[in-house]
């Protein structure tokens, strides 16, 4: 969902335990099923590195939670968009947005009316960190998804999920933070990026992106990036030959 309901960090005490009744399992069901017919979409045409991320992968889904499926790949968005819609997905809308001039700009494919489903494609090589960030919130690939698997992860709170058989058990990672960083396999760095860019978040209100751009109806993606390039040189400098 490109404009989610802001969530405050919570309190650095926090720790609960979170049993889900039969609606929660279902709506996880749900959210999971519509993940698995794209991603099997995607594999269908040969596109196979993708993965699905944050409350879907982990387990705590709630009725707002969005279903985004990221491309690894660098595949160009327009062949990614023709394999959903000969598949039977409708388009509704594509976004390029690129959080800052340091961050690889990706297009958003919405699939739904309320921006709730969406698949994400980088327009250039993830950095490890920036691959980091979707193991930082639980992510899964086809398989994990196919296996029902369910993993750990950090939501917006700034809480660690950790899925038990009842639901999960949640805590907060602040004040353990190299503990989190072990634990999902990912680098401090990381950790503490997010750490400190959802805390600024509060404390200043939500940041505006670098560039978030919708692209017409009657536009290709490719002429509204090529006209990026033009018109913005730090645009083009990430994407170097994709330009």
């Amino acid at each position: 969902m490109r404009y989610s309901a802001r969530e405050k960090v919570g309190k650095a005490s926090h720790i609960r335990e979170v049993i889900y009744d039969d609606k929660r399992w279902k709506l996880l069901e749900e959210k999971r099923r519509i993940a698995l017919r794209i991603m099997e979409i995607l594999a269908s045409c040969g596109y196979t590195q993708t993965l699905v991320h944050g409350s879907v992968a982990r387990g705590d889904v709630s009725e707002k939670s969005d279903v985004d499926v990221v491309v690894v790949d660098t595949i160009p968005p327009s062949l990614i968009e023709l394999c959903l819609e000969r598949n039977g997905l409708y388009v509704y809308s594509r976004v390029i947005v690129q959080p800052t001039p340091a961050h690889t700009p990706k297009v958003y494919i919405y699939l739904d009316l309320q921006e709730l489903v969406s698949v994400t494609v980088p327009l250039a090589h993830l950095s490890i960190v920036e691959y980091e960030f979707y193991k930082f919130s639980g992510s899964l690939g086809l398989e994990g998804i196919r296996k029902n698997i369910r993993v750990a992860g950090v939501n917006k709170k700034l809480f660690m999920i950790e899925p038990t058989p009842r639901g999960h058990v949640e805590y907060s990672i602040l004040g353990i933070e190299y503990v989190a960083a072990r634990k999902l396999g990912v680098s401090i760095e990381v950790v503490k990026d997010r750490v400190e860019a959802l805390r600024r978040r509060d404390s200043t209100g939500r940041t505006g992106l670098f560039i978030e751009k919708e692209v017409p109806p009657d536009e290709s993606l490719e002429s509204v990036i090529k006209k990026l390039c033009r018109e913005n040189w730090m645009f083009r400098r990430v994407l170097k030959d994709a330009c």
